[in-house]
């Protein structure tokens, strides 16, 4: 005898069947989903984590930089404080030699003056009575008048009952100082009234005169007495009475 097995459907089984295909379906989704929210969480965390590393990383770069700049700052700093300091001292230095030069020739310009004093004065003592035309009396170095407003100094004065002769002397003149002494007849007159009525004569003694110095004190009637070798020679054929 011959056995067969036939399965017959029936409407209950096959909505059977679709719920259970329905079922798998579902679950199966929901484990796709599953696997898709954690495979999002993942790549968020692994996101999270780069991004905290890439700001780590850059919170150290700029840490970094900051601190090389600030120790190149530093370092600028202590160059500039340093140059600084070297130009202050090479400014000092300058000022010392600056006051020792000032000192030196200031020193040697005072020896020089008073030389040329000493030397036109003892001139003027030997042949005092042909200076200016005139007989003087008495010759007097380094006269001082402080009288307000008119203090003057006359470095060489020559008097006598009616005259006064006024010399003004420098090592190496200069057409500059003519002014100052145009003036020794005004001041003089106010340090020393006394003489109001005498004649003043006005003369230039210099070490070195040259040709325009000259030819400026023979235009305002100033004497001119300079040194030539061994001698001193006087000028005073234009001389003029101030």
């Amino acid at each position: 005898m011959e056995n067969s097995s036939n399965t017959v459907e029936t409407p209950e089984s096959v909505w059977a069947a679709l719920r259970e295909t329905d079922r798998m379906i579902k679950e199966s989704r929901k484990e796709r989903e599953l696997e898709m929210k954690e495979s999002r969480k993942e790549r968020e965390q692994e996101m999270k984590e780069s991004r905290k590393e890439r700001e780590l990383e850059m919170k150290k770069l700029r840490e970094d930089f900051e601190l090389e700049m600030k120790k190149s700052h530093e370092e600028h700093e202590k160059k500039m404080k340093e140059i600084e300091a070297s130009l202050e001292k090479s400014r000092e230095e300058h000022k010392r030699k600056m006051k020792e030069y000032d000192r030196m020739f200031g020193s040697w310009s005072q020896n020089f003056g008073k030389f040329a004093e000493e030397y036109f004065s003892n001139s003027l003592e030997k042949g005092k009575q042909n200076f200016f035309g005139e007989k003087f009396d008495a010759i007097f170095k380094n006269v001082k008048g402080i009288k307000n407003n008119f203090n003057d100094e006359y470095d060489i004065l020559l008097i006598n009952g009616h005259s006064i002769g006024i010399v003004e002397v420098k090592f190496k003149a200069h057409e500059n100082d003519l002014p100052k002494v145009l003036k020794k007849p005004q001041t003089f007159r106010v340090n020393f009234p006394e003489y109001n009525n005498h004649r003043v004569y006005l003369g230039l003694a210099t070490m070195a005169f040259y040709p325009e110095l000259e030819n400026q004190c023979v235009e305002r009637g100033i004497a001119i007495l300079k040194q030539v070798g061994d001698t001193m020679v006087i000028n005073d054929e234009h001389l003029k009475v101030f």
